[in-house]
């Protein structure tokens, strides 16, 4: 019998707090605060099917190396709770739930989705070919403010490059200090990562300057967008949450990196995108 718990937990659904609020963004900034709630449903239904089948996708891809982590043990794939043949199937679902989604949007979306899917296609098996594999991660997950906004105006502008950049940068450098804690596997296995190429301190070096400009950019969005004061207090949020992030954790020292490390990582995207929507009307 098939689990839709299991399958959830395969796909992490909690996860999309990291990517739904700035595909909510996007699509607010790109209607200057007044989006259609149908569009914001089909932006969601298109996001999260879409983000479902990439998730399903990694964990398929990564089965015979997750199945070798501990701390992999509760993946539904790697417990047996899910098949490869229900993966395949989960997989196909959400695609043509995404492109039913997509269609329902700007008619300019269906020429793009092929672009915007390559990254999150391709990313399960960068860590294969490049230590870089992380930014393939966040030019993933940039595609959901760009989808957001170009689902609701279709048109691509440079404030939605610059933000797409500010959340590549922001998942990628948090996607190299979670995985610098699995160095020694990552070497044993011949995979790739920035600790890996660099060391843990190294990727952490390197994430460190990415989430500052990574903040720069959210500021120049502002700016260029003309946002008022409220969308630097998000932005603030955003910075000082980052930099307890880095303060708790160290190259040499992981014990705090536990799943409440990773879910804080959301307020990020939370506070950003909550004050850039009430920004229009406070």
């Amino acid at each position: 019998m098939i689990s839709i718990k299991a399958h959830i937990n395969n796909v992490a659904l909690h996860h999309t707090i990291f990517d739904l609020p700035f595909a909510f963004m996007g699509a607010v900034l790109a209607a200057n605060g007044h989006p259609r709630l149908i569009d914001l449903f089909w932006v969601a239904m298109a996001i999260t099917t879409g983000r479902a089948a990439a998730m399903a996708i990694d964990n398929l891809a990564d089965l015979k190396y997750d199945k070798q982590q501990p701390r992999m043990a509760y993946r539904a794939m790697v417990a047996g709770r899910i098949s490869k043949r229900e993966a395949l199937a989960f997989i196909v679902i959400c695609l043509v739930l995404m492109v039913l989604s997509v269609l329902r949007l700007q008619p300019i979306c269906i020429y793009l989705l092929p672009v915007a899917a390559i990254p999150f296609i391709i990313y399960p098996f960068m860590k294969r070919v490049t230590g870089w594999v992380h930014m393939f991660l966040g030019l993933a997950i940039a595609m959901a403010p760009a989808g957001g906004w170009v689902g609701v105006s279709g048109t691509i502008t440079a404030p939605l490059i610059v933000l797409c950049t500010a959340v590549a940068l922001w998942i990628g450098a948090f996607d190299a200090m979670y995985g610098a804690q699995d160095e020694a596997f990552d070497r044993s296995q011949g995979l790739h990562s920035l600790a890996v190429s660099y060391g843990a301190a190294g990727a952490f070096r390197i994430a460190t300057a990415a989430h500052v400009i990574c903040i720069l950019c959210f500021l120049a969005v502002g700016f260029m967008m003309h946002l008022s004061a409220l969308y630097f207090v998000g932005v603030l949020i955003a910075a000082g949450t980052l930099c307890y992030q880095h303060r708790i954790v160290s190259p040499t020292d992981f014990s705090r990196v536990t799943q409440r490390y990773f879910m804080r990582n959301g307020i990020v995207s939370v506070a950003i995108f909550a004050c850039t929507w009430l920004s229009f009307y406070i």
